[in-house]
């Protein structure tokens, strides 16, 4: 899997985190999520459980630290416009209320309407893509067409070009 994608991932669980449990401090509550994510990777490396006992976890890889590069901008974005997500997915999701929206999804959207509209060095056809795929691999493959369409409206009202970087 590509770094990028593998950020988003961890993006989008972060997000539904965030999402249930909004935490009071941002920055300590990503910190904790990448020490967390961390520790569950070398865990699972090693094939061993490490619930509730201290770990030492050795300095961060520049994979990782390539990951958490990519991925912090999005979380704080889709963060900061989530305002503006939630009204263009209530605008394009005819029959359905926000709330009832399965968190995954609901969060998923946010993130790619973010990239599709304040990260230019991102096609939107590629947001669309790695959102459909996300969402097929964290919900259901209805879920990847409902991502579609959804992204696939406001993908039409963008007034910039949707498969290369201006």
């Amino acid at each position: 899997m590509g770094k990028r994608r593998e950020a988003r991932e961890r993006a989008v669980q972060f997000l539904f985190q965030h999402d249930l449990n909004p935490p009071a401090d941002l920055s300590a509550a990503l910190g904790h999520f990448w020490e967390s994510q961390r520790a569950a990777a070398i865990a699972e490396d090693k094939g061993v459980a490490t619930w509730g006992q201290p770990v030492e976890l050795p300095p961060p890889t520049p994979e990782e630290e390539a990951i958490r590069a990519f991925a912090d901008p999005l979380i704080r974005g889709t963060i900061e416009h989530r305002d503006e997500a939630d009204g263009i997915i209530t605008k394009h999701a005819k029959n359905w209320e926000l709330h009832r929206i399965a968190a995954v999804d609901r969060n998923i959207l946010r993130l790619a309407i973010y990239e599709m509209l304040h990260r230019e060095d991102i096609p939107p056809v590629v947001s669309i893509n790695e959102a459909v795929d996300i969402a097929k691999k964290f919900s259901t493959q209805d879920s990847g067409k409902f991502v579609n369409g959804i992204l696939d409206k406001v993908r039409g009202e963008l007034m910039r070009p949707s498969r290369i970087v201006p």
